[in-house]
């Protein structure tokens, strides 16, 4: 009898480790490497249909680059970045060298030799980076002192 225990409890143990085996089989993950070797050996109409069935399981739609990056020109972005900054460029000085001088202190906060340097070198950028309403105001400003400004 002592022979028939032995038996049984060996086809346990032989059963309990083809199962963990088979489970380990069933986990094991496949790692990005061998996925990128797979893709690499398929040719291109099992990749067609590797993206087709990706896009139907998942819920998604392979786009190129090219075709988001076409969407939007250079143009376009530069206009949107001009909506939100403003340049305020003083052209030409007038006839009122001083008043200028003391605008473009009051408006950049420079002391008396920065802000004659500023006015010497015209044209000048006075003030860089600066919302809409703030170029007007500054503009009108300076226009008022006998100045010629551009916003850009």
């Amino acid at each position: 009898m002592t022979e028939k225990k032995k038996t049984k409890t060996k086809k346990k143990k032989i059963t309990k480790e083809t199962a963990t085996k088979k489970v380990t089989k069933e986990k094991k993950k496949i790692s990005a490497k061998e996925i990128i070797e797979a893709v690499e050996n398929m040719t291109v109409k099992e990749l067609a249909e590797l993206v087709d069935t990706l896009e139907e399981r998942f819920g998604v739609v392979a786009a190129t680059p090219v075709t988001i990056a076409a969407s939007t020109t250079k143009e376009e972005v530069k206009k949107e970045e001009e909506k939100t900054e403003f340049d305020v460029v003083l052209t030409n000085i007038g006839e009122k060298k001083i008043q200028v001088i003391k605008e473009v202190r009051t408006l950049t906060r420079l002391g008396l030799k920065e802000a004659k340097a500023v006015v010497d070198n015209a044209p000048e950028v006075v003030l860089k980076g600066i919302s809409k309403e703030e170029a007007e105001s500054a503009k009108k400003k300076l226009e008022d002192v006998g100045a010629t400004v551009e916003i850009k």
